[in-house]
């Protein structure tokens, strides 16, 4: 399989809009991740953020995690306009699409479905709405698989006739802003991805 530079084709499609912003509906795991994103793409798009991640466990995490993107979004200064906009929370959407992959390492099957879920979700809400992107900041992670979100993302995008915008958040020192952001900014990192699987294997690394 050929490894595509992800950065490198943003960086074309950035020069190639470079003449007005266009719509970006960015789909955001956490505040954490989404700080650089958003710090990064705002001197581009119009940013939705997209708020919808029914895989976040317990209920509580979920409600803190959306309070802390939405607070971010409130205190950043951004060049173009950043809004925020979220679906109704319901795990069972989660664990539905997960069924008999509850045993799967972090980073395994489980994690691809959960990607993908969360991106077709994105994907749909982007064509409904008509935005001119659609986009996801798990890129930024370095422990998940870019050409796996974005062979997700490109597949979708061709699904719901709506544009990918490719990305590989971590390169150009991004999951590194993304720590120094967190800090001016005060945001809750936790040290689980979301899930209750997630949250299991982090627990036990730390026993």
């Amino acid at each position: 399989m050929i490894k595509v530079n992800y950065q490198k084709e943003l960086d074309k499609l950035i020069g190639e809009n470079s003449h007005y912003a266009p719509t970006l509906l960015l789909h955001s795991c956490c505040a954490p991740c989404s700080s650089y994103v958003i710090e990064y793409l705002s001197n581009y798009f119009k940013i939705t953020v997209f708020y919808y991640n029914p895989n976040i466990a317990p209920d509580e995490e979920y409600s803190f995690r959306s309070s802390e993107q939405k607070r971010l979004i409130s205190e950043m200064k951004t060049k173009y306009p950043v809004t925020y906009t979220d679906e109704e929370y319901n795990s069972s959407e989660f664990y539905n699409a997960v069924k008999g992959l509850e045993k799967e390492p972090e980073g395994g099957k489980r994690c691809e479905k959960c990607f993908a879920l969360r991106l077709e979700r994105t994907a749909q809400k982007a064509a409904e709405l008509g935005f001119d992107y659609y986009a996801t900041t798990l890129t930024i992670s370095p422990l998940k698989n870019a050409q796996l979100i974005n062979d997700i993302g490109i597949s979708l995008a061709e699904k719901y006739s709506v544009k990918w915008l490719p990305s590989d958040f971590k390169k150009k020192g991004g999951y590194k802003r993304s720590i120094e952001l967190s800090k001016i900014y005060s945001l809750y990192r936790q040290n689980y991805c979301g899930c209750i699987f997630s949250k299991a294997e982090s627990s036990m690394r730390k026993s």
